[in-house]
């Protein structure tokens, strides 16, 4: 706790990368929309559910289709963010998903709004969160260096860490007195005013392609062969594409759960999601210590088994609604603790590992590659919720997670790794032969 006192101290904020105007800028973008998303994460769903009276199912294809762009377009969007700068990608993927998100409120208004509506939005905010995520953390790993990545992710990380403290609350109170579509308006202004931000970053030599053009398939290639030959990132792939099986389970389900099983109104599930808040903002600062202490990937590896361990806790909330709301909030205090220690970590290894000039194409099809699995999770979400139940369906989520992280203990090489590895040079791939070779 003191630790984490001592992060949030006013002396800090003119410390480390505080100082970096740039980052700054990056940092106060990235919180804009990290608040907005808080209100769209609890304010889609509801409007699935409470205005359209969207079965489970439904709403699974809704999570489903706003992770479907990562495995269509994941790795064209890394041969994309090499090729190009990356300022103008992210300012551009932020307007685009403002404007997707204004035909929500818009449908409503005019009396439109229907699930095909919201599945297209989902879509198209999913398009720009494929391409502009990965342009964000290269251009942000451009402008603060490799050595100040951990610092970096843990500034970012008490960034959504204040969202998911504040934004929850903020968005049921806005939801509750402007009913869910209404709500939305907000996360897309959100966006807007995140590419406003953006626009007043100055260019830097950093900003030019790291990448000459060449075939689409041979980039490409060279992305998934430089993950593939490198044991750390190929463990991280299979492991996070497992994990995200079970994350989008619970995505696709956890605010139905909690409005129609549980019986809560928008206003207190978004309060109790405060409670994530907190979860993730302890994390930030412990996550330091706890490499220190415990070693990089077992710290790692602790935060996959928590996440198991929460969404079984919110998957045993019942009882009288004080003892419901204690069990949901508490699980997602664990959720969000163990999920931030995770990414934290698995964010600063990926880009250290990760050669300079590939960046673009190993973050982008890293994250093509995790989250490949993700429309499966959703659809199988909605489908374990419509058969068996929605509580059910969240146990099944918590169990899945709590088998797979002792599989990733074993199997790979995160458990031994008690520091950084070095980054690992390939060569280039310019050769006809090499080019075809295994086609």
């Amino acid at each position: 706790m003191a630790s984490l006192l001592k992060s949030l101290h006013p002396s800090q904020w003119s410390l480390g990368l505080w100082r970096n105007p740039d980052f700054a800028k990056l940092w106060g973008s990235l919180t804009i929309t990290h608040f907005g998303g808080q209100v769209t994460f609890l304010a889609l769903p509801l409007t699935a559910a409470l205005l359209l009276n969207a079965s489970p199912f439904e709403i699974g294809i809704l999570t489903a289709l706003e992770a479907l762009p990562f495995p269509l377009l994941g790795l064209f969007s890394g041969v994309l963010i090499d090729r190009v700068k990356k300022l103008p990608i992210i300012i551009l993927a932020d307007v685009g998903r403002g404007i997707a998100l204004l035909a929500v409120p818009i449908a409503a208004w005019t009396g439109h709004l229907s699930m095909n509506v919201l599945y297209v939005v989902g879509f198209l905010v999913g398009v720009g969160g494929v391409i502009g995520w990965p342009a964000y953390q290269v251009f942000m790993t451009e402008r603060v260096g490799r050595d100040n990545l951990t610092e970096a992710n843990a500034k970012i990380g008490i960034s959504d860490s204040a969202a998911q403290l504040i934004g929850p609350g903020l968005a049921g109170a806005l939801i509750q007195a402007l009913t869910a579509p209404i709500a939305i308006l907000f996360d897309a202004c959100a966006f807007f005013v995140s590419a406003i931000m953006l626009r007043g970053i100055p260019p830097s030599a950093t900003d030019a392609p790291t990448s000459k053009p060449r075939a689409i398939r041979t980039e490409i290639r060279e992305g998934l062969v430089t993950i593939w030959n490198n044991k750390i990132l190929r463990a991280c792939v299979w492991a996070i594409a497992g994990w995200q099986v079970f994350r989008h389970m619970f995505i696709a389900i956890v605010v139905v759960y909690a409005a129609r099983e549980l019986k809560f109104s928008a206003g207190h599930v978004g309060v109790m999601f405060m409670l994530a808040g907190v979860g993730s903002l302890a994390a930030a600062a412990l996550v330091g210590p706890l490499n220190k202490r415990y070693g990089f990937g077992p710290t790692m590896l602790a935060g996959l088994s928590g996440t198991g361990l929460a969404w079984v806790i919110m998957g045993s909330a019942m009882g009288p609604t004080w003892l419901a709301t204690l069990l949901f909030a508490g699980g997602l205090f664990v959720l969000d603790l163990a999920a931030m220690t995770f990414f934290i970590n698995y964010l600063t290894l990926r880009q250290s590992v990760t050669p300079h000039r590939l960046l673009g194409r190993v973050t982008a099809t890293m994250i093509c590659l995790t989250v490949s699995t993700a429309p499966l999770g959703g659809l199988v979400g909605g489908w374990a919720a419509e058969v068996f139940g929605l509580r059910e369906a969240m146990m099944m989520a918590g169990a899945g997670a709590l088998i797979l992280a002792p599989l990733v203990a074993f199997y790979s090489p995160l458990m031994q790794m008690k520091e950084l590895p070095p980054v690992e040079e390939p060569g280039e791939l310019e050769s006809v032969a090499e080019e075809h070779a295994g086609d």
